[in-house]
């Protein structure tokens, strides 16, 4: 399996998009933002036959946002949570017949009314 590794580099609009958090994340040591974030192919390694190294992909944040308050923050939790139901149980047994992963279902098919803020 190869070893996945992060590019470093910020592209201008991932760098724009987290602006509005930055004073944030300095002053929270311990802090942790949920966010919605794609992913790029930036480079990959694969060694030749003979060597016995790890073969290799490099990713890269090409975009990204951030959830700026508690309601965007728990509903990408809740998207995150299905996700990760469906990864686990997702294509087994007992994972067909649980009704979290029916949940995880919908929750995900109609995630993106999820992230709009309660109406007034």
């Amino acid at each position: 399996m190869p070893d996945i590794k992060f590019d470093s580099k910020v592209l201008e609009d991932v760098k724009d998009a987290l602006d509005d958090h930055a004073d944030d994340m300095f002053r929270q040591r311990k802090g942790r933002w949920m966010a919605v974030v794609e992913l790029a192919h930036v480079e990959r390694v694969e060694p030749g036959p003979d060597e016995e190294k790890v073969p290799s992909v490099k990713l890269r944040i090409v975009a990204i946002e951030v959830a700026a308050d508690d309601y965007s923050d728990e509903r990408l939790r809740e998207l995150q949570r299905g996700l990760y139901r469906l990864r686990t149980k997702g294509g087994t047994l007992d994972g067909e017949l649980d009704p979290d992963i029916q949940q995880a279902r919908d929750v995900l098919k109609h995630g993106s009314g999820l992230l709009v803020g309660p109406q007034s």
